[in-house]
């Protein structure tokens, strides 16, 4: 007798498990998650240095995971702002896992950490399929990258709490389409919050750092719906709504 067995769907069953059971570590521990997901080059480490001073300079006790394939970069980068930062080499694997994780964060991260910001593999495929046990969810993309990417990655757009764009004093050179962009996101995921940033220029600065902290207040996250329907176990057809966009950060 055969019997077919569906891996990819038992994987991720596993990794659900084991992203409930960090994530009620983390809650007990006073611990908010923010898992960051880009294409590679979109600017998040830059903007994750913006939020990472910030936070310090606010004597907020924060500390950052970085993934790459391979170097030490982006950890260098980031502790120049005096936070805990652990560098995590993943030798090819294309995303984090919630197992991997938490074994990383086992003995390292310091008990008083209230934020833990989790900059994941530069990639928008494999790591949208995988909860990290984080409070919230944040996808970005530059205005270099085309106004159609929330479409060509509706997944990773689609489960996001809050939507980032960055390299906004590029919009203009790049001939960014801010309209099209919006509603290619409430598409996917209607009713998110949508900011443009600039590490640059500085504008959206704190944005990320106020939603993470109003999170770790016990403010409830945007809810998409796609994860709802995930929740209920069936699809869910793409809709047209307008999104929540901030301009100034505030």
């Amino acid at each position: 007798m055969c019997r077919t067995v569906d891996l990819r769907q038992a994987v991720l069953a596993r990794n659900d498990g084991s992203a409930r059971e960090l994530r009620a570590a983390l809650a007990a521990r006073g611990t908010v998650a923010v898992n960051l997901l880009s294409s590679p080059g979109s600017g998040k480490t830059a903007l994750l240095e913006a939020e990472l001073g910030l936070a310090r300079r606010r004597g907020v006790p924060v500390a950052a995971l970085t993934a790459d394939l391979a170097t030490e970069n982006d950890a260098l980068r980031l502790a120049r702002s005096g936070a805990p930062v652990k560098q995590v080499l993943t030798d090819g694997l294309c995303h984090l896992e919630a197992v991997m994780l938490a074994g990383h964060l086992t003995g390292w991260l310091p008990d008083d950490t209230r934020l833990l910001f989790v900059e994941n593999v530069g990639n928008l495929v494999c790591p949208a399929s995988y909860d990290l046990g984080e409070s919230l969810r944040v996808v970005l993309a530059s205005v270099t990258e085309g106004e159609d990417k929330p479409l060509k990655y509706p997944t990773a757009f689609g489960l996001a709490n809050l939507v980032l764009v960055t390299k906004a004093d590029l919009a203009a050179a790049a001939e960014f389409d801010e309209a099209a962009f919006l509603a290619n996101v409430a598409r996917v995921n209607p009713g998110v919050e949508v900011v443009l940033t600039s590490a640059r220029t500085g504008q959206g600065a704190g944005v990320l750092l106020e939603r993470a902290l109003a999170v770790l207040d016990g403010a409830e996250p945007h809810r998409p719906v796609m994860a709802a329907a995930q929740d209920h176990g069936h699809g869910h057809g793409l809709h047209h709504h307008e999104p929540v966009v901030v301009r100034d950060g505030s």
